[in-house]
């Protein structure tokens, strides 16, 4: 069985490659930006492809003639969404369309990766059934992009998912735990929000409701994030604690004081009761993640 995973140089992209790859029932095409970031240890095909232009979205898709699809290309930087409208809705929603439109011609599966962002924040945490109500243009984006997976004539699954945390292989790119941890070590103090709720998602357990999809061929809407509902501060001390840091170096600050251009939802988090059930999804607790991520970063 093949299966195309878009955005393969991203944080979700990197840990989705291994899980397919080892899984041994699947042929992986990965596609990306400019160079692959991944390593090419693992046994699969790799294509720098700009998914903002139709006739290359067409090209890949007939050249490769996969079973499933799995769109996790976005662009996800919320304040970057806000301030070059354009190039987000092109690649958020115009990729979106261009690879929805070569499956319907193959008639592939399609696994879209979606955001707790779509959520105004006033009533969560968000089961599958919540009404979408988005207060940025990131979260604007996402939502068209839903409505155009679940009006297609596709077999499909959206998975929507919260503040994905791990290890990528681009240098330039940091996460939550890493900061936390790197700048804490140069005694430097940080500033983090503790009025914004989440429920972080390890990115390998993301990888794998993926596959748990596939291997499911399940279809719908699915929240696959994590269990426990933490605000970013939270998240800092646990990491701070867990290295053994000094967490006096931590600032509680509300998000009103950053000023920034987009506007976040106050408390997301997501209801993975359905991902539990249908497709037997067990994501790790939040100690267990930094336990994991600890592991790679040694």
């Amino acid at each position: 069985m093949k299966v195309l995973i878009t955005g393969s140089n991203g944080l979700l992209g990197q840990h989705l490659i291994p899980v397919f790859v080892q899984n041994k029932t699947y042929d992986v095409i990965a596609t990306g930006r400019g160079a692959n970031r991944s390593p090419q240890r693992d046994h699969y095909i790799y294509e720098a492809v700009n998914l903002r232009d139709a006739g290359s979205v067409q090209q890949l898709v007939q050249k490769h003639q996969p079973d499933l699809i799995i769109h996790s290309g976005a662009m996800s930087q919320v304040d970057d969404c806000e301030k070059n409208k354009d190039a987000c809705w092109d690649t958020n929603v115009g990729a979106t369309r261009y690879l929805v439109n070569a499956a319907e011609k193959i008639n592939a599966s399609f696994i879209f990766l979606s955001t707790d962002f779509v959520f105004d924040g006033l009533n969560g945490p968000y089961d599958e059934e919540a009404p979408v109500n988005p207060i940025n243009y990131y979260g604007t984006s996402k939502v068209a992009a839903e409505r155009l997976v679940r009006n297609s004539k596709l077999s499909w699954a959206i998975v929507r998912t919260v503040l994905v945390y791990g290890v990528s292989n681009d240098p330039h790119r940091s996460n939550m735990i890493t900061w936390v941890k790197n700048n804490l070590q140069q005694g430097k103090k940080i500033k983090v929000v503790d009025d914004q709720w989440r429920t972080p998602t390890l990115c390998q357990d993301l990888a794998t409701g993926c596959l748990l999809l596939a291997e499911k061929k399940a279809t719908g809407m699915f929240n696959i994030s994590g269990s426990e509902v933490l605000t970013p501060y939270d998240m800092a001390l646990k990491t701070a604690e867990y290295f053994q840091l000094d967490t006096s170096l931590i600032e509680k600050i509300s998000s009103r004081s950053l000023s920034q251009p987009a506007a976040r939802p106050a408390k997301t988090g997501l209801v993975i009761d359905k991902a539990v059930r249908e497709l037997g999804y067990q994501p790790h607790s939040f100690a267990e993640g930094l336990d994991i991520v600890a592991a790679e970063i040694r």
